[in-house]
């Protein structure tokens, strides 16, 4: 592009011509899984294929009526896919919401478009907090500086003038300028930055692979076992046909089959119940992951306050105050200039004098101060007091501004300097001539937010780029744990021991460097921590990135979105609680039903061994498995999984399900396995009244099962049990039923004996229930 067209940009026709060439920023961003992969992920699995080939089996060579898991099947597959497709929509919707935009030039005019609307040869605005969206050369930098950690993980920020090159992905910190764009789309370093942090992935978690574990032995378990059962069948009934419903009946009993579909569904739901509060969960595992988090950072600004500033307090320190009052009005009316900041010292100085700037240094949050020098009236700098007289003597006023901070006011120092600016140094000869108070006002929801997270056991950590005193002013008020002694992280040491043992003993943090949030959250990490981090502000970004889970406000800068895991769309600090007691219910209910599953996989797989050993035919139907999964497993599985609890995540997710489902699996086998004898044990006893009373002595256990685990009970849990129960009566003692599912009820005397078995096997339950220490784990879950 020539010069002459720098300042003016595009034609339309320039445009549209690049359009139909294709040449644009546009392209598919995926937020969510496609429509073809949902049901690919949801059909075509493992289990979906054991269970269809013997579905298959049992429609050719036995009877209809045991093929009822088909049904089951069919259900449970489009039940995930539907919730998978509200969760995609979901997505999709709340994506549209946080779309990036930028600022192009055309045909002199500045306008705001969708950043997938640039194309080829565009003349870009770049301002500090935005993302660069495509790649580009520099036409005109008004202090640019840009941060290229993302890319090269250098996190000092880059100087941009003239005829330099800019990197997608970049995020501007300081300054202003043009580009002229010279990638865009797939070619450039965004998109494919923006494709991995708004990616909707499925990621490794301790919950997955636990889960994944189990049905890798689970499979590997299957084969010997079905071998064993077949010949054991094929040996007793001596056809193929007769032996096949005992062999399909082992099988299904040892298929998981809907613990994959509720971990899935369970994540999907939480992604809708989210999205209902204005929270775009970006990639679905970070629902497990807040329910693991116990230290939570949070940037001050933004977060416990909002952005709006006051000014409380001007303090002129200088002889020539009037001078100053007019340089302050002149600083803060400059055209380029404009955050919260200055945006308050304006308001209050609202008749600026036609001063002419020569030259202005842009403030960012590495330097902490900014300056500008004018025509005939010298250099003025506004910044943080203790940078801008770093190693002078100026006690008499720091003491003063001390005074501020402490009562949780942002100071500011406005001072002169009788030379030039040169480079980016503070200048020896530097007056103080105001001390500027602003006033920061609390979120009203944040006091009520940070006691949530201490009832939690959840610690906090305030890390701020503000002034030490005035964080741990603001922390005082909210009621935060040892905000009485704020750390200045300027004297913070640069070993990572040395550093975590900080973060271990402290709480509140004044002058953090954007480096320093990143290392502080790793710190923790070292110590074993599972890390929160929320952020707003383009200094935030390293942090957010670096954390087991980032969370950033929607009214935040674009670059603190696009990294973050967690976007809260209304910007409220007090969705938060919400955020992370959703993650704590999807983990603690998924434990809840992983131990029904896993309970019924080891009595069916301990029945098919120990039956083929002793050589009799199966003791079930296939449709006496269907019955008990949909009463004690299937339907009590689907409700848990949404029950309400408070638990805080623990690790050693697969040792605590297997230290209670081996053993209770063994006791529900031993007791089938009795009642199912006695036909061998009573002459006369029909092998029929024998399977039903395996199934009545299954169904009774399985109904206390359920009554340990939706401890503590509450009313809707109550009328789940009895919804169970009176669904087992009914299909005990109704005609239709009875014949449905090959059910023959016994006399009074074996009745009997069939509720002893079942009775020892409920007291056998309930004591493994006490010493696995389930019980105490489980009463913990105030609803």
């Amino acid at each position: 592009m020539s010069g002459s067209r720098e300042l003016y940009g595009l034609s339309e026709f320039e445009v549209t011509k690049r359009i139909q060439e294709g040449r644009t920023n546009a392209a598919k961003e995926i937020t969510s899984r496609s429509l073809w992969h949902i049901i690919r992920a949801n059909v075509f699995t493992r289990f979906n294929a054991i269970l269809g080939s013997l579905f298959v089996i049992i429609m050719i060579f036995g009877q209809p009526g045991d093929a009822l898991f088909g049904i089951v099947l069919v259900l449970n597959t489009l039940i995930g896919i539907t919730q998978e497709l509200r969760a995609k929509i979901a997505l999709d919707r709340l994506s549209i919401l946080v779309a990036p935009s930028a600022y192009v030039l055309r045909e002199g005019k500045t306008r705001k478009v969708e950043t997938s609307e640039i194309v080829e040869d565009d003349v870009v605005l770049l301002k500090s907090g935005d993302q660069v969206p495509v790649d580009g050369i520099v036409l005109e930098s008004d202090g640019l500086e840009v941060d290229e950690s993302l890319i090269t993980g250098e996190s000092v920020p880059v100087k941009k003038v003239e005829g330099d090159q800019v990197l997608s992905g970049t995020i501007v910190v300081a300054g202003s300028g043009y580009i002229e764009a010279e990638k865009v789309g797939q070619d450039t370093y965004a998109r494919k930055l923006a494709k991995e942090a708004r990616q909707f992935t499925i990621a490794r978690s301790e919950l997955r692979e636990g889960i994944n574990l189990i049905l890798k032995y689970i499979t590997y378990i299957m084969i010997p076992v079905a071998s064993i059962l077949l010949l054991s069948q094929l040996k007793y009934y001596g056809t193929f046909v007769k032996a096949v419903p005992g062999v399909v009946a082992g099988l299904v009993g040892m298929v998981p089959e809907g613990l994959v579909l509720l971990t899935s569904v369970a994540f999907a739901v939480s992604v809708i119940k989210l999205a209902r509060k204005n929270v775009l969960v970006q990639e679905l595992p970070a629902v497990e992951t807040l329910a693991r988090v116990n230290v939570i950072c949070l940037d001050k600004t933004g977060t416990l306050t909002d952005r709006n500033l006051s000014l409380a307090h001007v303090e002129f320190t200088c002889d020539d105050k009037e001078t100053a009052r007019r340089a302050l009005a002149a600083t803060a009316h400059l055209p380029k200039v404009k955050d919260s900041t200055i945006f308050a010292v304006a308001e209050a100085f609202d008749n600026p004098p036609d001063w002419k700037p020569i030259r202005a240094i842009e403030f960012s949050s590495s330097r902490k101060w900014s300056a500008v020098e004018f025509e005939g009236h010298g250099a003025w700098l506004l910044g943080a007091p203790e940078v801008l007289l770093a190693s002078r003597e100026s006690g008499e006023i720091m003491s003063r501004i001390s005074e501020y901070a402490s009562s949780g006011m942002r100071v500011l120092l406005f001072a002169r300097a009788q030379s030039l600016i040169k480079g980016e140094e503070i200048p020896d000869d530097i007056q103080p001539s105001a001390i500027l108070v602003l006033r920061e006002r609390i979120r009203p929801d944040a006091g009520a937010t940070l006691k949530y997270f201490k009832s939690q056991n959840v610690s906090v950590k305030i890390i701020s780029g503000d002034n030490p005193e005035t964080v741990g002013a603001i922390a005082r008020q909210l009621g935060v744990d040892g905000a009485g002694s704020p750390v200045d992280s300027r004297s913070l040491p640069e070993d990572k021991e040395e550093l975590s043992s900080w973060m271990e003993k402290r709480t509140v943090f004044g002058r953090v460097t954007p480096e320093q949030k990143r290392r502080m959250v790793e710190a923790l990490q070292m110590r074993g921590h599972v890390v929160a981090m929320t952020g707003d502000g383009v200094n935030d970004v390293l942090a957010l990135k670096k954390a087991d889970i980032g969370i950033a406000m929607g009214s935040g800068s674009p670059a603190s979105r696009a990294v973050a895991e967690v976007v809260l769309l209304d910007g409220r600090f007090s969705t938060l609680p919400g955020v992370v007691a959703e993650g704590r219910r999807v983990i603690a209910n998924m434990e809840r039903v992983a131990n029904l599953f896993l309970t019924k996989n080891v009595y069916s797989t301990l029945l098919s061994i120990i039956i083929s050993i002793a050589g009799w035919a199966f003791i079930f139907l296939p449709r006496h498995l269907t019955l008990i999964s949909a009463i004690t497993i299937g339907t009590p599985a689907f409700f848990l999984s949404f029950a309400p609890t408070a638990d805080r995540y623990r690790p050693g997710f697969l040792k605590r399900i297997l230290s209670f489902s081996i053993p209770v699996g063994l006791v529900v086998a031993a007791s089938a396995f009795i009642a199912g004898s006695l036909s061998h044990a009573h002459q006369g006893v029909p092998f029929s009244e024998s399977r039903t009373m395996a199934t009545l002595a299954i169904a009774i256990i399985g109904t206390w099962i359920i009554f340990d685990l939706a401890r503590p009970l509450s009313f809707w849990k109550g009328l789940l049990l009895a919804g169970m129960i009176i669904a087992i009566f009914v299909a005990f003692t109704v005609p239709f039923f009875l014949k449905l599912f090959a059910l023959q009820l016994p006399g009074p005397g074996l009745l009997l004996q069939t509720f002893a078995i079942a009775g020892v096997g409920v007291a056998l339950v309930e004591l493994i229930w006490r010493l696995t220490g389930r019980k105490k784990w489980m009463l913990a879950n105030v609803e």
